[in-house]
């Protein structure tokens, strides 16, 4: 059974008493394992793709599962449990918070699951070795180049062991070598944690990467060629 599977998504946001849809009945399904890239030109809804399977917000119609649950049986309180848990999320810019050094930052989703200090901060420092920030545990986002945020980004996404890693525009904000580097990374700890991996990006180039590329057009999801 796929990990992730869409069907008949739809999805509309009200500008002033125009409703503008974003979502089509889009279908998407995802094997365990995969890295799939979701391309397509700036706002087609890439973004609210990714903030609705990841349950960020909610949709009009259709169906989301994500291994044994499906989204729209949960509660809000469900769901925030359950994208803490199983969910790992990189944006385009990072959002880490600015008064937590880069250890505190990453073991906040281990903290918000109640898991004992000594536990998470050992995880924490063990992603943030392997992700090539060991000597930057006690920064803070401001004290950091843009890729090692976002490095730290990735090792928060990971820290809670998700299933499913959804990145939105992770190299979008970075000069093409730190991009480079960074989605080489991303490939690694893909393979590495076992995940599923769903990419927005406009890079066509590092989409190729993927093992299926898809274009997002007019609320839907056609195939493009890797």
């Amino acid at each position: 059974m796929p990990l992730v599977e869409v069907a008949a998504l739809e999805k509309s946001y009200f500008v002033g008493t125009e409703r503008l849809r974003v979502l089509r009945g889009l279908d998407l399904s995802v094997e365990r394992g995969e890295m799939v890239a979701i391309t397509g030109e700036s706002g087609v809804g890439k973004s609210t793709f990714l903030h609705v399977l990841g349950g960020l917000d909610r949709w009009d119609a259709g169906m989301i599962r994500i291994g044994d649950a499906v989204l729209a049986e949960m509660s809000d309180q469900q769901m925030v449990a359950f994208r803490n848990r199983h969910i790992g999320f990189v944006f385009q810019y990072h959002h880490l918070l600015p008064e937590f050094d880069a250890l505190e930052n990453t073991e906040m989703p281990l903290r918000i699951a109640r898991v004992p200090l000594h536990e998470a901060r050992a995880r924490a420092e063990q992603l943030l070795g392997r992700v090539g920030l060991g000597d930057r545990l006690t920064h803070r986002p401001g004290m950091l180049s843009g890729g090692e945020q976002q490095r730290v980004a990735i090792a928060r996404a990971l820290v809670m062991h998700p299933a499913l890693l959804l990145a939105d525009e992770p190299t979008g904000d970075l000069d093409e070598t730190t991009a480079e580097t960074l989605h080489e990374l991303l490939s690694d700890m893909h393979r590495e944690h076992g995940l599923t991996s769903i990419i927005a990006t406009h890079n066509l180039k590092l989409a190729s990467t993927c093992d299926r590329v898809f274009r997002l057009e007019n609320g839907r999801l056609t195939s493009a060629t890797p």
